[in-house]
């Protein structure tokens, strides 16, 4: 059973891993990789830039079954990244499935079964795609990882020619999308304006401050939600947690127990947990940095019915928010005696008291290349509204879009916006899967790619429980959203294992490896290993990854922090759900019907 997989980044990479792994008599799977580029590592290492870093910690980031030394630190560089993509296809010999410089041209339906993919080849990158002569390969099944960062969005601003105009002295590009950024030095000395306060955003305002641009400013459409990628610079009434000790990776504190798992029906159609822990963590940033905005966050805020676990995607670059704050952060003196956030050290200070300037998204620029800024009642405008600023470069961060125009439009073929089993398949159309086609608020997509796998497979060998449970894990948004396939990564990852009957029983657990691993279940997150203990994709190495690993992960919070972070939000969630299965029950005595 011959399985094209288009797309050679981690995605893509796990999928014909998996593939491997679990083929049998009955299924057959056969899978090769085409990827268009010269090597492999996709957005990671086409798309990357100088001093770029990873924002998912290596716990969640890493495959299940193939880790990173535990005395490696947690956040990886791209290129280290990149270099551990590298050692998996060494490890477990995907490189002679992988063809290098071919690029899928066209997917069409065969007239019995399967796919006729039809593909092009070139001698390098530099090479002309136009010469080459086209090839076919049937294909029983078609894997799409092509991933979520290729085609850029760039929205049209007016006027914005009138930057090029200004500027057309310079010897290099004055406007341009974030994924042609790649060396500091190219912000050195001039008046940069970034637009979009995403992660890269904030890495690019980051950059230009420490680059020596003249003047930084960068542009929000509607406000983000900081956080840094690691807990580890507090003080509470005088005892430190520092940047010089191991943090905590933020994407490993959501517990499992009541939390994404043994969570009732009820309780989770209504996710009044994202609500509670929005709650909670709101009064604690408060009571710590002095604002609710976010992790010292004092400009930049969402709208109030959009700030949370609920509906955004937490930006953990959080390397540029002392410049952002600088004009606006206004919590008494007295206040840091009881608790404080430590901004992190400086490894090369700009000049002093630079200040990155928040800015609304432009309306327009003027024909002398001015910028007019979107009037409201942020805080940010009202500061920057009588500001005359003139960019000498302005860079899009402004995210990506999907394209699949390689699929036969006589084929009737779904995008990734028609998945609508998991967001991985179309009922009906299961022999396509789209792999890494989700983002989540807090997490990192190659894991979840590893688990669309696992589901996909056992979709395809009917061994994926009937009928679904009603998906309860999309984040909130309103219809005129951008982007509307995020997903809350703990509850996207605990109801595909639940699906494929990979999800471990606290019973089961404690009977085949004891408490450790017990435990480890209860106060990690949603790490793919922990569904690698039962189930079909049951792995050897599992329980020794857990009891290391992911336990050091655990005690790092301390006993403090494990108690706020795991006991009382489980305690919490355990008497939430136990209510809602009582009252479960006597809705049933009543004639009543608990999905």
């Amino acid at each position: 059973m011959k399985v094209v997989i288009v797309g050679a980044g981690p995605s893509g990479l796990v999928t014909a891993k998996c593939l491997l792994e679990n083929a049998d008599s009955s299924f057959p799977f056969d899978p090769i990789i085409l990827e268009q580029e010269d090597d492999i590592g996709g957005t990671f290492r086409y798309r990357s830039y100088e001093n770029a870093n990873l924002v998912s910690s290596k716990q969640l980031t890493s495959f299940s079954d193939f880790r990173l030394p535990l005395s490696h630190p947690d956040h990886l560089t791209l290129q280290e990244y990149v270099g551990y993509l590298k050692e998996y296809c060494n490890h477990f010999k995907l490189s002679e499935r992988i063809h290098l410089n071919t690029k899928v041209v066209n997917v069409a339906r065969h007239s019995k079964r399967g796919h006729i993919v039809s593909y092009v080849t070139r001698e390098s990158r530099n090479s002309d795609w136009n010469h080459s002569e086209l090839h076919t390969i049937h294909a029983v099944y078609i894997a799409i990882c092509s991933g979520l960062h290729v085609y850029p969005s760039i929205p049209e601003i007016p006027g914005i020619k009138h930057v090029v105009e200004a500027n057309k002295s310079s010897i290099t590009p004055v406007v341009f999308h974030s994924h042609e950024y790649k060396k500091r030095s190219e912000l050195r000395g001039k008046r940069v304006m970034i637009l979009g306060t995403g992660e890269t955003g904030m890495d690019l305002a980051y950059e230009a401050a420490h680059a020596g641009a003249k003047e930084v400013v960068l542009c929000s459409r509607s406000g983000f939600l900081s956080f840094p990628k690691a807990l580890n610079d507090f003080e509470v009434l005088g005892y430190s947690f520092d940047s010089r000790r191991p943090g905590v990776p933020i994407d490993s504190l959501i517990t499992n127990l009541a939390e994404t798992a043994y969570v009732h029906p009820w309780v989770a159609s209504s996710h009044i947990r994202w609500f509670v822990s929005d709650f909670v963590i709101k009064r604690l940033l408060w009571f710590l940095t002095g604002t609710q905005a976010g992790c010292n966050q004092w400009v930049g805020e969402l709208e109030p019915e959009r700030l949370g676990r609920a509906y955004v995607f937490l930006n953990k670059s959080h390397k540029a928010m002392p410049y952002i704050n600088r004009p606006y952060r206004n919590r008494p003196k007295y206040l840091d005696h009881l608790s404080r956030y430590i901004d992190p050290p400086e490894d090369s200070p700009p000049q002093t008291n630079f200040t990155v300037d928040l800015a609304p998204f432009p309306t327009h620029f003027l024909p002398d290349g001015r910028v007019v800024f979107t009037a409201s009642n942020r805080k940010d405008y009202i500061r920057m509204k009588d500001r005359e600023v003139r960019p000498e470069l302005v860079i899009y961060a402004t995210g990506y879009r999907q394209e699949f125009s390689f699929l036969d439009k006589e084929g009737s073929y779904p995008t990734a916006a028609d998945a609508d089993i998991r967001n991985i398949v179309r009922k009906g159309d299961e022999s396509i899967a789209f792999i890494g086609f989700v983002r989540p608020g807090v997490g990192a997509i190659p894991p979840i790619s590893e688990m669309q796998t696992f589901f996909w497979i056992s979709l395809l060998k009917g061994q994926v429980r009937r009928p679904l449970p009603s998906p309860h894990y999309h984040l909130l948004v309103k219809e005129t959203a951008r982007i509307k396939y995020g997903v809350d990564h703990s509850t996207y990852m605990s109801t595909l294992a639940k699906d494929i009957g990979a999800a471990p029983g606290l019973f089961e657990l404690w009977k085949e490896y004891g408490a450790h691993v017990l435990i480890c279940y209860c106060f990690g997150a949603a790490f793919t290993t922990f569904y690698r203990l039962v189930g079909p994709y049951k792995v050897a190495s599992a329980p020794a990854i857990i009891k290391g690993e992911l336990w050091d992960t655990i005690t790092r919070r301390g006993l403090i922090g494990n108690l706020v972070m795991g006991v009382i939000p489980m305690i919490f969630y355990l008497t939430l759900n136990t209510i809602a299965f009582i009252l479960g029950i006597l809705w049933i005595m009543v004639g009543g019907r608990v999905e």
